[in-house]
């Protein structure tokens, strides 16, 4: 299976709203389109899109079906959640592990500790900025994951494109 990691986009400032209804910024959408281009430039694509239910990961994904092409299904969950641990992020992975390219839309810092968890290396540090987005191959389901990172871009790494 190929599962991609993707933070949101930079999000509206959280002292003017609730931190559950910060939205897309135009750069944020900008930037994440950028990443996702060249996502699909390299065969990225989804067959299911799990995401945060917060406002800025649900348009992030929405936005990544968009780009990416697909019309997967778009699931909140609250394994994606900001406070959620990389074993709930497991366990979403392995319930879905019928499909062939799972997207999941999260933030900071859960997704660098789940891609990390999914390595096998817990303690490695994943330098996740706002809307990056990698690629971890798995192949095995068990009960801990034993993941290969394929790849990872940025919104920066992609502009210079």
């Amino acid at each position: 299976m190929e599962v991609y990691l993707l933070r949101h986009g930079e999000a509206e400032e959280s002292f003017r709203i609730p931190d559950e209804e910060r939205s897309l910024t135009p750069a944020g959408r900008r930037g994440l389109g950028d990443v996702l281009l060249r996502a699909r430039a390299a065969g990225a694509g989804a067959s299911l899109i799990l995401a945060s239910p917060l406002r800025r990961a649900v348009e992030t994904a929405e936005l990544a079906a968009e780009i990416l092409g697909t019309h997967a299904r778009i699931l909140t969950t609250d394994a994606l959640r900001p406070d959620a641990v990389p074993a709930e992020v497991w366990d979403a992975i392995r319930t879905n592990s019928g499909e062939n390219q799972i997207l999941l839309a999260g933030h900071e810092p859960l997704l660098s500790q789940a891609i990390a968890f999914l390595l096998g290396a817990p303690a490695a540090q994943i330098d996740m900025r706002k809307g990056s987005l990698a690629r971890v191959d798995i192949d095995q389901f068990g009960s801990e994951p034993r993941g290969v990172l394929r790849w990872l871009i940025t919104p920066q790494l992609a502009a210079q494109a």
